[in-house]
């Protein structure tokens, strides 16, 4: 069984940065697309960052030019490395292996259980 655990949340204040890190067990993590998904009080999850097993990036728009994903198959470890924080980004953030490798911003089934998240809070 795959698990999933997150770190690296906190309280930032806006235009801050954070290292979110997810460790992954249970599985065959090099060969996995793996995204990192948020979800804001009283709104759906929705994914922000994307990286395929060759290490090719994409992200959504409100996110682009801030957030970088990044993966150490090593450690079977993605990382989202946050800049320029806004209070917008507030929220809790999961990683998972989306269902689809072609179309994951429009598909939004994951592969796995959910773990616990790590929360994100901007705030002056």
């Amino acid at each position: 069984q795959v698990r999933l655990v997150e770190s690296g949340g906190g309280l930032v204040q806006p235009g801050g940065s954070l290292r979110l890190s997810c460790a992954v067990s249970g599985s065959t993590f090099r060969i996995y697309t793996m995204g990192w998904y948020r979800q804001a009080p009283g709104k759906q999850r929705e994914l922000v960052a994307t990286i395929t097993a060759g290490e090719s990036t994409n992200y959504a728009d409100s996110v682009k030019g801030r957030f970088t994903i990044s993966r150490d198959n090593g450690k079977n470890t993605v990382y989202l490395q946050m800049n320029s924080l806004k209070p917008e980004d507030t929220a809790v953030y999961y990683c998972n292996r989306p269902y689809s490798d072609s179309r994951p911003y429009s598909d939004s089934r994951v592969r796995w259980g959910w773990g616990q998240g790590t929360q994100v809070t901007v705030s002056a």
